[in-house]
């Protein structure tokens, strides 16, 4: 090895990879809204959009999304920091979420879940695969409509704006954001 290497605990492996942004998942069930956050989310087709999320078992929108098939996926930024750690920290059936932590639910135009009017992108989404549902807490879902901030991606529709810091979450309460652009350069081969 070229740099001296050292064990890494197994049941901690997860996190030199989960550094995607942390999303806030919004979901509604018999008139009650709900927000739960999730960092265990990726891509996973483009055309139509389509994300794998990965949604404990144990939790509320579990049991709403596997109901309702809906949801809608949420892209906070930086100032929602504390409003995301502590969705995540109490429960939705017992807890309004959006009254607690004074985040405003935006009707959607495809589901019946709300839309996060703080988040700088909403993607509405159906759930059109629950196979590892029950035993991986994997629902696939298509993205059905998107909704993004004014002024927050640049013509390429990325999110590399400087007034644009997406949260990452590092484990426990602590996350980065992204803190320079950086360019690649192609090696010829």
């Amino acid at each position: 090895m070229t740099n001296m290497k050292k064990n890494f605990p197994l049941d901690k492996a997860y996190r030199l990879l989960n550094h995607g942004p942390v999303v806030l998942i919004s979901s509604t069930l018999d008139g009650k809204n709900n927000i739960m956050p999730i960092a265990w989310q990726s891509p996973v087709d483009l055309d139509p959009t389509r994300l794998a999320l990965i949604i404990g078992d144990h939790s509320h929108t579990f049991k709403v999304v596997g109901k309702t098939k809906e949801l809608v996926v949420n892209l906070p930024t930086v100032e929602l920091v504390d409003k995301v750690f502590s969705c995540g920290k109490c429960h939705g059936h017992e807890v309004d979420k959006f009254r607690k932590f004074n985040l405003t639910p935006e009707k959607a135009s495809k589901v019946k879940a709300p839309l996060i009017g703080e988040c700088v992108a909403n993607l509405e989404c159906k759930v059109v695969d629950d196979k590892m549902m029950d035993t991986h807490n994997i629902f696939i879902v298509e993205v059905v409509a998107a909704w993004v901030e004014e002024g927050a991606y640049d013509e390429f529709l990325r999110v590399d704006k400087p007034n644009v810091k997406t949260l990452h979450h590092l484990g426990a309460d602590v996350f980065t954001v992204p803190a320079e652009i950086i360019r690649a350069k192609k090696i010829n081969v």
